[in-house]
C-alpha cells in the first residue's frame, strides 16, 4: 500500500491535474492557433492591437468578478456599474473632475457596502446584485440620457499608447494578472480573503472578521469596475448608458474559463485574464474571420465556453480516478 508521501507525489504530477490548470492557456492558443490559420496577417503587432482593443476593460471586469466570486458570490451588476462608470467619465470627470472622482469612490463604497448586507443579513448575492444592475443602470441614464459625451484627454492618451516590440492590450493584462496574483493569492491578506469562500466557519473561528473580509472583496470588485469603466470609455472616447451590459456574462464566462469555481474560493487571476483575453480574440476576430453572422456570435462563444468546461470536467474526472 502506497504511502502518504507517494500518493502527494501521485497528486502532484498528475498529468490530469497538470492538463487542468494548463487548460486556459491551451484554450489561448487554439483560438490564437485558428486566427493564424484563418487569417495570417493578423498575427503582427497591429493585429493584436486591433484585436485585442476591448481586452483591458473585459480583463479588469472580469478580474472583478473574479473577487466576488472568490467568496461563493455572484455579481450580476458588474456589467451596469462598468457602464454607469463610463458615463461618469464621459462626462463629470470630462467637466467637473473633483465631482467625476468622488461619484467613481462613492460607487466603489456603495460596493463594498452591498457586501457587508450580504454578509450582515445573509441575503443571496445573486438577488442583491440584480436589484442593483437596475439602480446602476437607472444611475447611467440619469448622468448620460442619450449616448455621448468625451473621454478626458489623458484617459484617451493612456489606452492610445503604443509601446515597442509588444501592443499595449497584451502588456496591460500581463500588468493586471501579475499584481492581483501576487497581492492575492500571495498576500497574507489575500488567503484569508479567499478563505472566507473555502471554509467561511474556519475564518470566523480563527478571529477574523468575516463582515470586513466580504466588504473589501465587494469594495476590490467596485475598485476594478471602475478601472474597467474608465479603460472602456478611453477606447470608445464617448460613453452609453448600455456601453457595459455584455461586460457581465463575459466576466462570469472569462472567470470560469480561467480555471475558476463557483464554490471553495477557487480562483486565479491569472487565469481569469487568460479567460478574458481568450473570450476578447473569439468574440469579435475569429468569429468575423469565419464570416458567422452577427446572431450567431453569442452562441459561438458559448459553444467555446462549453467545450472548455467539458474538457474541465474530463480532466478532472480523470484526476479523481488517479
Amino acid at each position: 500500500m502506497p504511502g502518504a508521501s507517494t500518493m502527494a507525489a501521485r497528486r502532484v504530477f498528475s498529468p490530469a491535474a497538470w492538463a487542468r490548470r494548463l487548460l486556459p492557456g491551451f484554450s489561448l492558443a487554439l483560438v490564437l492557433l485558428a486566427i493564424a490559420i484563418i487569417n495570417p496577417r493578423a498575427i503582427s503587432y497591429f493585429g493584436f492591437n486591433l484585436m485585442l482593443s476591448l481586452a483591458i476593460p473585459i480583463a479588469l471586469a472580469t478580474v472583478a468578478q473574479m473577487f466576488v466570486i472568490a467568496g461563493n458570490d455572484l455579481d450580476l451588476s458588474i456589467g451596469p456599474f462598468v457602464g454607469f462608470v463610463a458615463c461618469i467619465a464621459a462626462t463629470l470627470l470630462n467637466d467637473t473632475p473633483w465631482l467625476g472622482v468622488l461619484a467613481l469612490a462613492g460607487g466603489v463604497a456603495v460596493y463594498a457596502l452591498l457586501g457587508a448586507l450580504i454578509q450582515w443579513r445573509g441575503l443571496p448575492s445573486i438577488v442583491v446584485t440584480l436589484g442593483m444592475s437596475f439602480v446602476w443602470q437607472g444611475a447611467a441614464v440619469l448622468v448620460l440620457p442619450q449616448p455621448g459625451g468625451t473621454a478626458p484627454s489623458w484617459l484617451q492618451s493612456i489606452m492610445a499608447v503604443m509601446p515597442p516590440l509588444v501592443p499595449f492590450p497584451i502588456l496591460a493584462a500581463l500588468g493586471v494578472a501579475a499584481v492581483v496574483h501576487f497581492a492575492f493569492m500571495r498576500g497574507s491578506y489575500g488567503v484569508i480573503l479567499r478563505g472566507t469562500g473555502g471554509n467561511a466557519a474556519a475564518i470566523g473561528r480563527a478571529g477574523w472578521s468575516l463582515l470586513k473580509a466580504k466588504a473589501i472583496l465587494f469594495g476590490l470588485a467596485g475598485l476594478f469596475g471602475v478601472l474597467s469603466g474608465l479603460a472602456l470609455v478611453g477606447i470608445s472616447t464617448s460613453a452609453d448608458a448600455n456601453i457595459g451590459n455584455g461586460y457581465t456574462l463575459l466576466s462570469i464566462a472569462g472567470v470560469i474559463l480561467g480555471g475558476g469555481e463557483f464554490m471553495g474560493g477557487k480562483v486565479s487571476p491569472i487565469g481569469a485574464v487568460i479567460g478574458a483575453l481568450t473570450l476578447a480574440l473569439a468574440a469579435s476576430p475569429l468569429l468575423t474571420f469565419l464570416q458567422i453572422p452577427p446572431d450567431w456570435q453569442v452562441g459561438a462563444n458559448g459553444a467555446i465556453l462549453i467545450i472548455v468546461l467539458a474538457a474541465r470536467a474530463l480532466t478532472g474526472t480523470r484526476e479523481g480516478a488517479a
